[in-house]
């Protein structure tokens, strides 16, 4: 009998087992779809938007999940047009096990492919920022977890005008962005625990970033540097046509700048770089008679503040301040040209005089000639912003 009874057992718990392993493997069958199912539908609901998900994979022992082929688009909620605005070929979240092996729970995400789309109307600060936090709202949609690293692989963003003529199309290519530690899940003791890496190609030319930041403060706090070289002008010609009314028949742009910010200060540069300019050649005699007198105009004005030797037009131009009310150096700018014109080249690279420290110096240890004679009428615009300031707090 009670050999009966421990065969009777073990038969249910084989039977309890084996229903266990069914049922895992049928929601795990199930799951993939349910899970597409309710992405589509909060995607094909979003307020100013519609967007639709190929497929979903599910990686259970990894704690991973991946997303085939999303769109994103902006939908006019007047005439329900759309407008392309993100698009990935696979999006892969996963749990960060760098950061669970020091005891931090969060995610990871790797977009592949991405693509993101700005136009002419919608470039304004406010829909920036707008477009800005539907993109965000989305991965925060899919993560569950704090996204502590973030990598993009081989993406585009575009701008486009078709209200201009020619019709203006800018790609910045071959974008990769790596992003670490911006939930500070490594190291706590660091001022500035993040890092952003990145690289991308903007028509021939190379872009390079590096920044530093620590994301959890209350205020902006980073440092960083950026470069662009050999950006060929004559394949943004569209850009130069529709808004400059300009030909550029040779050329090339670069740009270097540093930034950093701490306690609602910042301070930095930016350091553009023209080489080889000529926008006037035998390709522009079918232009009309103001066409010509224009770039001869642009062309003259860049052989005067040209350095001969390097054949390059190049300014310094810093700026310093608070959040609230930022300043730009326009007297050191205007200085930076000259000297580069007639006294030394500037040199085409970083300069590495910008760090967290620099967000404290104050805006008359450095002064060029120019600023010192014109710098009265800042120091009075000055006075009387604090003066107003001052009216508006009594006030109230």
């Amino acid at each position: 009998m009670e050999v009966k009874n421990l065969h009777r057992r073990k038969r249910k718990a084989a039977w309890g087992f084996t229903g266990f392993i069914i049922l895992i493997i049928v929601v795990r069958l199930i799951l993939p779809y349910v899970v597409l199912h309710l992405v589509n539908k909060n995607l094909a609901t979003m307020k100013g938007y519609y967007g639709h998900v190929q497929d979903i994979d599910l990686s259970i022992i990894r704690g991973a999940y991946k997303i085939d082929s999303i769109y994103l688009n902006k939908k006019d909620t007047l005439t329900l047009n759309q407008t392309p605005f993100f698009a990935a070929s696979i999006i892969d979240l996963s749990v960060e096990w760098k950061a669970l092996f020091r005891g931090s729970i969060v995610g990871e995400v790797v977009l592949n492919k991405p693509m993101l789309r700005f136009t002419k109307d919608k470039v304004e600060p406010k829909d920036v920022a707008r477009d800005s936090s539907a993109l965000k709202k989305l991965l925060d949609d899919f993560m569950p977890l704090q996204i502590n690293r973030c990598e993009v692989n081989q993406g585009r963003i575009l701008y486009i005008d078709q209200g201009v003529n020619p019709p203006v199309d800018l790609q910045m290519t071959n974008v990769h962005i790596l992003a670490e530690n911006l939930r500070n899940s490594y190291d706590s003791t660091i001022v500035l625990p993040a890092t952003v890496n990145a690289d991308a190609t903007i028509y021939e030319g190379k872009l390079t970033f590096h920044a530093k930041a620590n994301p959890l403060a209350n205020d902006p706090t980073f440092d960083m540097s950026a470069e662009l070289k050999n950006t060929n002008l004559v394949k943004l010609n569209n850009f130069f046509q529709a808004y400059a009314k300009i030909d550029v028949n040779k050329g090339s742009f670069g740009l270097y700048t540093e930034v950093a910010a701490k306690d609602k200060k910042f301070a930095g540069y930016v350091k553009p770089f023209l080489k080889d300019l000529d926008v006037l050649g035998k390709e522009d005699r079918r232009d009309n008679l103001l066409r010509k007198m224009w770039e001869g105009l642009v062309g003259t004005v860049g052989v005067i503040l040209k350095n001969q030797k390097k054949d390059q037009i190049a300014t310094k131009i810093p700026f310093q301040g608070n959040l609230d009310s930022p300043r730009t150096n326009v007297w050191y700018a205007l200085a930076n040209i000259l000297q580069n014109a007639f006294i030394h080249a500037l040199q085409p690279s970083i300069d590495n005089d910008i760090s967290i420290s620099s967000v404290r110096l104050k805006a008359d240890e450095k002064k060029t000639f120019l600023q010192k004679i014109f710098s009265k009428d800042d120091k009075e615009k000055d006075d009387k912003d604090k003066n107003k300031k001052k009216i508006k707090r009594s006030k109230t």
